[in-house]
């Protein structure tokens, strides 16, 4: 276990943990984090390094370095740490914090959920939180771009 989930444990914490890209911060990233803490007294967030964002969403991600991702989202109020973390999947950082939440957003299931047996390890549970899976870092950028082209050609036309 690490030196932070055994600090928190020895004080008592409910320790939640919850992970993602957080690429480009949105709406549906502060629901589900939120959700996240209601679960427990201490939320940590783990954040994937930018090469394993590179490896899960490809060339031109992630959109904000990873430190930048990281100052953001320790700047919320329902995040109490935040970690980075190089593998594709949390099932390393898991096995170190051993929290005893393990939150992921709707657009999971408990059964789909890639770390459910490392979590249920240590009798940890899997939560699915958050609204339902209408937000995305990639249909925030198709918006951005389709807005930008459309304003560049109305100015070719003007």
């Amino acid at each position: 276990m690490t030196p932070l989930g055994e600090r928190l444990r020895r004080e008592g914490h409910r320790i939640v943990f919850a992970n993602g890209c957080f690429d480009l911060l949105h709406v549906g990233h502060i629901r589900y984090l939120e959700s996240a803490r209601q679960q427990g007294s201490v939320l940590v967030v783990g954040v994937n390094s930018d090469g394993a964002v590179r490896k899960l969403k490809g060339e031109g991600r992630p959109l904000l370095a990873e430190q930048d991702r990281t100052e953001l989202l320790a700047a919320l109020e329902a995040v109490d740490y935040v970690v980075i973390f190089d593998d594709l999947t949390a099932e390393t950082i898991l096995r170190d914090l051993r929290p005893d939440v393990h939150c992921k957003g709707t657009d999971y299931t408990e059964g789909t959920v890639p770390e459910r047996d490392v979590i249920k390890e240590w009798g940890g549970q899997v939560s699915i939180v958050g609204d339902a899976k209408s937000h995305s870092t990639r249909e925030v950028i198709r918006r951005v771009t389709r807005s930008s082209s459309e304003g560049a050609e109305a100015r070719e036309k003007g």
